[in-house]
């Protein structure tokens, strides 16, 4: 039986719709959500992401500021622009583009954006927040993948998830979000000395390694739902995702494709936490 493919593309459009809804009835109320992307140096990748995140905000009706600088930014004059967006009362989301140019370091930069605006979820107050289950802004990608599971109707709770990467950004929070779903998590990762043997036994598997093409169909229970957070450039240009996607689904269950997967959910996320964020700063629900 062909497995069900879990478009990221139709989810993320269904949550964009219902957020254009919401931002209408808050400039009916006199405000809008507004988020401010901060973008130091050249790095082509973030330009691309960048661009596409002006462009979301352009279509759901936000107030938006990109604020582009050289890569010779120096870091207090990046935390000096943090810290008079932190201020701004029409910016309710600040995204800080990664990676940074060498002179610049990450952490200090995450650590100064407040946490009520902290949209990517990086910061150790919300980081914290999430690991012990309170309300917090969820990290864009991994809030992605739970809400795709959800949206498709699969029941998290009671189920085996496996986690492959133990990344800040993606494999720990998402294996956080799991067990607040009541599945029962194991993590995977580049030492794990018996890991086919574990993501054998997943109800779940959720496969964040950075590595083209690494998990193929001996990886998987069969009927197993697989969701790829890959995203690998290969030599002949194309994109491929951490799942060998042809391969996997002939034995899986529900799978996300690359593109077209979790991609697209990792912005529209961001554009929710801005929203939230917003809701939050004006004292709404």
């Amino acid at each position: 039986m062909a497995a069900t493919i879990i478009s990221g593309t139709q989810i993320s459009q269904e949550i964009r719709q219902d957020i254009k809804q919401e931002v209408e009835a808050m400039k009916a109320q006199g405000f809008q959500p507004g988020l401010a992307v901060v973008l130091v140096g050249d790095d082509p990748a973030s330009h691309v992401y960048v661009r596409n995140k002006e462009k979301a905000c352009h279509d759901l009706g936000y107030y938006s500021e990109v604020h582009r600088l050289s890569a010779d930014t120096s870091q207090e004059e990046l935390l000096a622009l943090v810290d008079k967006l932190n201020k701004q009362d029409n910016i309710h989301g600040i995204l800080v583009q990664l990676p940074l140019p060498k002179q610049i370091e990450e952490k200090a930069v995450i650590d100064a954006i407040s946490p009520q605006k902290d949209v990517d979820g990086f910061h150790p107050i919300n980081v914290g927040n999430l690991m012990i289950g309170d309300e917090s802004l969820l990290p864009c990608t991994p809030a992605g993948v739970i809400e795709m599971i959800k949206r498709t109707g699969i029941e998290m709770s009671g189920k085996h998830a496996v986690v492959i990467g133990r990344s800040n950004i993606v494999g720990k929070p998402v294996s956080m979000l799991l067990q607040r779903e009541n599945a029962t998590v194991t993590m995977c990762h580049s030492r794990t000395a018996n890991m086919k043997e574990l993501t054998q036994q997943a109800d779940i598997l959720v496969v964040a390694i950075g590595r083209a093409n690494f998990v193929d169909a001996s990886f998987i229970k069969p009927g197993a739902v697989v969701i790829d957070v890959g995203m690998n450039r290969l030599d002949n240009g194309k994109l491929a995702g951490d799942v060998d996607f042809e391969n996997a689904k002939e034995v899986s269950g529900p799978i996300t494709p690359v593109p077209g997967g979790v991609g697209p959910m990792t912005i529209t996320m961001l554009m929710k936490n801005t929203l939230v964020a917003a809701r939050r700063a004006h004292g709404l629900k």
